[in-house]
């Protein structure tokens, strides 16, 4: 049974909205861009059978606020927020930008217990490196311009998105729900960073364990982003933790498939 939509207030006043599903040991899904929590429902359902499932929307999202000025701390005490709602301290699933803002909150000392990040989108070599940089410079600029359609394509170029594939996208159904997220691309590209590297100093720091997954196959959505560039960002952001798992899946796509992506949880967040 799927559990009615509630709220939890952020230290700056903001409301956060999510789901709670599930018996057990508490568990967090944290989405990554243009996600409002849709992405991870799936996922939600599958693990609610042996823990308890919060699966929220990230600020400007869906139900939740938007209190401005941004800043990646203001996204951390909201996840502070729903640990403190789930018991003091949870599991932490995150997926793509979601697990930056997951290692984020870790490296800040939140109250985690075990943490899972899926496919954490970090610039690792010197080509990726200038394509985020060139992307942050877009996507600031269409946003400052208000040119909310530019900016996601912006951010569909980045995956790799041709002028024929965006036009095919601005004439389909979800084309106006992305828009809607658009302007919170400018956070998650907060969450990773200027200059897209993982924060090595900072999640050196973190103590808890956590499973570092990626998958093994590219996804033909994201041909300028493939399998190598995430294994390259799971590898150094494993290579800075002290207790870490690195493991690859047989996942279809970037996109949480609940179905691939479960088993290993539940298995990690089980031990």
């Amino acid at each position: 049974m799927t559990g009615a939509r509630q709220t939890v207030t952020s230290a700056d006043g903001t409301p956060i909205a999510y789901q709670r599903d599930g018996a057990g040991p508490a568990v967090i899904l944290v989405g990554g861009g243009l996600d409002d929590g849709s992405e991870n429902a799936a996922l939600a359902t599958e693990l609610a059978r042996d823990f308890t499932v919060y699966n929220y929307s990230r600020r400007g999202r869906a139900d939740s606020g938007d209190t401005q000025p941004y800043a990646v701390q203001r996204e951390v005490e909201d996840l502070a927020a729903l640990l403190d709602e789930a018991g003091g301290s949870a599991h932490v699933f995150g997926a793509s930008t979601g697990a930056a803002l997951a290692l984020e909150a870790a490296a800040a000392d939140l109250p985690v217990d075990r943490l899972v990040v899926y496919d954490v989108p970090y610039s690792v070599e010197a080509e990726a490196v200038a394509r985020w940089r060139a992307y942050r410079a877009r996507l600031a600029e269409s946003l400052k311009q208000g040119q909310i359609d530019e900016a996601l394509a912006a951010f569909m170029r980045l995956g790799g998105a041709s002028d024929d594939d965006l036009a095919g996208a601005r004439t389909a159904p979800f084309w106006d729900d992305l828009l809607r997220l658009a302007p919170t691309l400018a956070y998650d590209a907060a969450v990773i960073g200027d200059d897209g590297p993982p924060p090595a100093d900072r999640l050196a720091g973190i103590r808890q364990a956590t499973l570092v997954l990626t998958r093994s196959t590219s996804d033909p959505y994201m041909p300028a982003l493939p399998v190598e560039f995430f294994e390259a960002a799971a590898d150094a952001v494993a290579k800075a933790l002290s207790h870490v798992t690195r493991r690859t899946i047989d996942a279809p796509g970037h996109a949480v498939d609940a179905a691939s992506v479960a088993p290993p949880v539940l298995d990690f967040f089980a031990g």
